[in-house]
């Protein structure tokens, strides 16, 4: 299979998982407005797919969170092979993504040596 094809395909179960998760996780202990798929990572076979999951804040609950999705797994795996046609229908491995929480902190901390670089030209220009 083409790596192109193997992109779209990428997309279009992350979309998939995006709306299965809205249908599917109407938990009350489930923040689904803190949980984004980032990426879904296919195998060359169809056979498998890793999903990486961001969840914003909810620290101390991340690990429950992604647990819960582990437990509905398979209603969400039958959304998709619903929804798609595929040769197979992966059997998605739930995994937590960290890039963008780092990510935000990167910036966070660029910010804040701006801040104080503005800073610091503001006092030598009292000077």
């Amino acid at each position: 299979m083409t790596v192109d094809r193997i992109t779209r395909v990428n997309e279009l179960i992350r979309r998939e998982i995006g709306e299965a998760l809205f249908h599917i996780m109407n938990e009350e202990s489930f923040d689904l407005a803190a949980v984004t798929v980032t990426s879904v990572r296919t195998s060359r076979n169809l056979r498998n797919a890793k999903v990486m999951v961001s969840v914003r804040d909810h620290k101390d609950d991340r690990s429950r969170m992604l647990s819960m999705l582990r437990k509905h797994r398979c209603e969400i795996q039958q959304m998709i092979n619903h929804n798609l046609t595929l040769k197979y229908t992966p059997r998605l491995a739930f995994e937590l993504d960290e890039s963008l929480e780092k990510g935000d902190h990167i910036l966070g901390l660029l910010s804040e040596l701006e801040r104080e670089e503005g800073h610091e030209l503001e006092q030598k220009e009292k000077l």
